[in-house]
């Protein structure tokens, strides 16, 4: 269930003087690079004019590390938009922004930041389309923060940019329910379509000048980019830590634990919380099931990938495995 909030409450920031000032239709430049930034870029296109798109440069995907565009790049190739590939938005991008003399900028999930003389450059500046409830979790992984810190409600907020980190005043904002067995990718998808709505509404009240902004009240907390180390589950933690984690982390950089020294990626795994005990990381086959201990109750695995090898079932690895007694994942 989605709930919509504009915080019009004081303290609030008017953003212009001159009613002169205000137009109908605003020249856009938009940054942004993954999936979940594709559906604002089409909202926008479609009640602004787009000038120009950024977005990071191609990078090797796959096993044969196929040279690819990002899927913001592709979508403003079908859209004729011009697109800037950079992964730093240094002096050559922004005296390519200059040239183009936009109205505003903004920004969704681009992967660098935007600094002076750039933050300056067009006349209203940048908003940025945030997937957290300022000021809980500034950074570069809001949503898989909130999943791995068993969070039960996230939301999406558009806020000015300025040089602190995700510090701005707010725009808007959505509230959204976390399902207890959502990833942060499945958690990343469905935000991204009201979070499109809601960036746009924006950019038609700062275009017809009735945009009003309030500052972030409350204490921050940080939400910074993942490594692998995040995604290493330590099965000593209770059932729920570890669940928590395993969805926060899915799909990148993906959840795994070591079996025999190798990584043994977890795809997808499910709570069996009426299950009897199994000591931390021990794995056994129960009936049908594959479960795996923790401090608590096993988790059951339902689709795995071992190191070499290609995803499967988690009952079909087991059954391959030539000695299948005294499995320990750690």
């Amino acid at each position: 269930m989605l709930a919509r909030r504009r915080p019009f409450a004081a303290p609030a920031l008017p953003l212009f003087d001159d009613p002169e000032m205000y137009v109908t239709r605003l020249r856009l430049v938009f940054a942004g690079t993954p999936a979940v930034a594709v559906p604002a870029l089409r909202a926008l296109a479609e009640r602004h004019d787009v000038v120009a798109v950024i977005t990071r440069r191609d990078a090797e995907l796959g096993r044969k590390r196929v040279l690819t565009p990002s899927p913001v790049a592709a979508a403003a190739e079908e859209l004729g938009i011009e697109t800037i590939k950079a992964n730093r938005l240094d002096d050559t991008v922004t005296e390519r922004i200059r040239e183009l003399a936009p109205d505003l900028g903004a920004i969704v999930a681009y992967g660098g930041l935007v600094r002076e003389p750039l933050l300056s450059l067009p006349r209203l500046g940048w908003i940025n389309l945030h997937f957290s409830l300022l000021p809980l979790w500034r950074g570069a992984a809001p949503v898989q923060r909130a999943v791995i810190a068993g969070d039960t409600v996230t939301g999406a907020a558009v806020f000015q940019l300025v040089p602190d980190l995700d510090a701005g005043a707010v725009f808007s904002e959505l509230r959204r329910e976390i399902g207890p067995d959502e990833t942060a990718g499945e958690l990343l998808e469905a935000l991204s379509i009201p979070g499109a709505g809601l960036l746009a509404e924006t950019v038609d009240a700062l275009a017809d000048g009735s945009a009003v902004a309030t500052e972030q009240t409350g204490e921050p907390t940080l939400a910074p980019k993942l490594t692998l180390d995040d995604a290493h589950l330590d099965l000593a933690a209770p059932a729920e830590a570890v669940y928590a984690r395993l969805r926060g982390v899915t799909p990148e950089p993906g959840a795994f634990a070591l079996l025999d020294g190798e990584r043994f990626k977890i795809l997808s795994a499910r709570r069996a919380p009426e299950a009897e005990p199994l000591a931390p990381g021990a794995v056994e086959l129960r009936g049908k099931a594959v479960q795996v201990g923790t401090a608590t109750d096993p988790l059951e695995l339902v689709t795995v990938q071992p190191a070499g090898k290609r995803a499967m079932a988690a009952a079909d690895w087991w059954r391959g495995r030539s000695n299948p007694e005294g499995v320990h994942l750690s």
